[in-house]
């Protein structure tokens, strides 16, 4: 007589979290593991949202979910992409295939993977309040006021980091309360998590030399400036109904070509500036990678390949990241 595994005791369904830094191969990863593994890719990309953004957030081809799905002209926030993730994972899961996170908005996957707390919406009269007293006296002075009302918070970011700066000293203003103390109450009353429901296998890639991937950079803003991003930027300026105070436009590279616009700066100064954000942007999603808990690694060389000592001693002379992602998820 066949034997009924508890409910309980099933095995969770598989659900992959594919990170890196920009320009580190994780695109091209995620559609090797779609086609392998029958998965259905869901980006994890503050700038892939945002219709019009297309060349200078690198759009792929490839279907994602969660991408073109608002105009630039809205907020898409944490919140938000927490609420559309899970219910594309349980779809996709329910349909039989696996969920496949990829990108490196690393703030939308910790907010999926450990919670987020329910906090204040955004206020814009506050955050332009904000912004103006750091235009007067800078953002060390924001830091600073800060560290008075929420120290803890104040360690957790750096002064130069403008956009989280200004959402934790809102919060504070328009509630009252810290952003430490809103997390606090979301630790108590937090409800199931993917882990809960899945079996989480996340997996980092990157190039093992700093080099290496400063050079992608390069080479892919070139390629960018190229395919005519210069003209995408200023289609969007010319519609009238955008500023650079919205994330869209934020966004590193759209930023800087839009100051060239407004003649702040020069083309080829402009173009310098993105790849340094760019840069920057790389060295802070790093920072946040090496914290990250169970996180398998995979380093790569120059040419992509899995670096000979990160496999194992009987691995291929050259082994694609596939290869040991595999291995990682079996």
């Amino acid at each position: 007589m066949a034997v009924t595994v508890p409910a309980e005791e099933a095995p969770k369904p598989l659900l992959i979290c594919l990170l890196g830094p920009t320009a580190s191969g994780k695109t091209a990863l995620a559609i090797d593991l779609a086609q392998a593994m029958d998965c259905e890719l869901v980006s994890v990309d503050s700038a892939l949202v945002y219709r019009g953004l297309d060349i200078g957030s690198a759009k792929p081809d490839y279907p994602h979910h969660l991408v073109d799905i608002r105009e630039p002209n809205e907020v898409y926030s944490a919140a938000d992409f927490v609420a559309d993730a899970t219910a594309l994972a349980a779809d996709i899961s329910a349909r039989g295939k696996i969920p496949l996170l990829v990108g490196g908005t690393m703030m939308y996957f910790k907010a999926f993977l450990e919670g987020l707390a329910d906090m204040p919406a955004a206020v814009p009269e506050l955050r332009r309040e904000i912004e103006q007293e750091a235009a007067q006296r800078g953002w060390a002075f924001i830091h600073a006021q800060l560290a008075e009302i929420d120290p803890e918070s104040a360690a957790r970011i750096h002064p130069n980091h403008s956009q989280r700066l200004c959402r934790a000293l809102e919060v504070h203003r328009s509630s009252g309360i810290t952003m430490t103390a809103w997390r606090t109450r979301q630790a108590r009353e937090q409800g199931p998590l993917p882990a809960d429901h899945y079996r989480v296998v996340q997996i980092a890639v990157c190039p093992r030399d700093r080099s290496v991937l400063h050079r992608r950079i390069a080479a892919r803003f070139d390629a960018m400036m190229a395919a005519g991003l210069l003209s995408e930027v200023a289609a969007l300026r010319d519609r009238g109904d955008l500023t650079i105070e919205l994330p869209a436009i934020r966004a590193v590279g759209y930023r800087q070509l839009w100051d060239h616009l407004n003649g702040d700066d020069s083309r080829e100064a402009a173009v310098e500036k993105a790849k340094a954000a760019t840069r920057q942007l790389a060295k802070r999603q790093l920072t946040w990678l090496r914290k990250w808990p169970e996180l398998k690694w995979i380093y790569t060389d120059s040419a992509g390949n899995v670096l000979k000592n990160e496999g194992s001693d009987h691995m291929p002379e050259v082994q694609k990241p596939l290869g040991l992602a595999l291995k990682y998820l079996h």
